[in-house]
């Protein structure tokens, strides 16, 4: 099989299956799993692929700057957020996330809302302003443009001083196997942070990151509560998730 056609392959099993076992690639098509891994190499640098110990997983389309990440499934976005926004019980402090989807649940919000929303999204806390009836405290930091929020060790301090009852926060990735995701460090570590200070943390995944995959890991499945998630409801990755005993709530 040539290059071209052994490429084609490893995608057309990254579509079908949501992953690629390197090991069962090299026995299916009689090659080394040295082949298979320079493949998969080549593939992660082009974009097309996360690969992960043993082979690889699909690569999450959330990791687009801020600017292009707001055109993608706009609609399953605003049905997270309504559901995330439910869980905000008048009087609650909430930490909110940076990102797309957490802008669209500070949207979601009703405006005579009575609560306090800590988060470290300018954009987020910008968006606040229409709520007159909810308090708004902001983190502040070095700012990461790409999901336009306040990361690194100030931010991280921060957070450490506040408390809140939920935390309804952002991943890049979502996967029975490699957990919740992100592509950046700092960032990862920011969300960790702001979990660490809430009760309850649920997570917020539109569909495109159901099944998908980044290159850090944000926290276990036993840190959260729950996730919420426009997808349906018979994916098998939703279906792991509950054999495990993590709550999916429909958007």
């Amino acid at each position: 099989m040539l290059a071209a056609e052994r490429r084609d392959h490893l995608l057309a099993l990254l579509a079908r299956d949501g992953k690629v076992v390197a090991k069962d690639v090299a026995a299916g098509l009689g090659i080394s799993e040295d082949s298979v891994r320079r493949d998969l190499r080549d593939l992660a640098a082009e974009g097309l692929c996360q690969r992960v110990y043993g082979g690889a997983l699909p690569v999450s389309p959330a990791l687009a700057d801020y600017t292009a990440r707001q055109s993608v499934t706009p609609d399953g976005k605003r049905r997270v957020a309504a559901v995330a926004a439910a869980l905000v019980r008048p009087g609650a402090a909430v930490i909110l996330d940076g990102g797309t989807t957490a802008l669209a649940v500070a949207r979601a919000l009703p405006p005579a809302l009575d609560c306090t929303v800590i988060t470290h999204s300018p954009t987020v806390a910008a968006a606040l302003l229409e709520h007159p009836s909810a308090e708004v405290f902001l983190l502040g930091g070095r700012i990461f443009k790409h999901s336009a929020v306040a990361c690194g060790a100030a931010a991280v301090e921060a957070a450490q001083n506040v408390s809140a009852d939920l935390c309804l926060l952002g991943v890049t990735g979502v996967h029975p196997e490699a957990g919740l995701t992100t592509g950046d460090a700092e960032e990862a570590a920011m969300k960790r942070a702001l979990a660490a200070r809430a009760a309850d943390t649920y997570v917020l995944a539109s569909s495109e990151k159901i099944g998908a995959a980044s290159r850090f890991r944000v926290l276990p499945w036993e840190d959260v509560d729950g996730v919420i998630t426009d997808a349906d409801p018979r994916h098998p990755v939703l279906e792991q998730l509950g054999a495990l005993g993590v709550e999916v709530l429909a958007g």
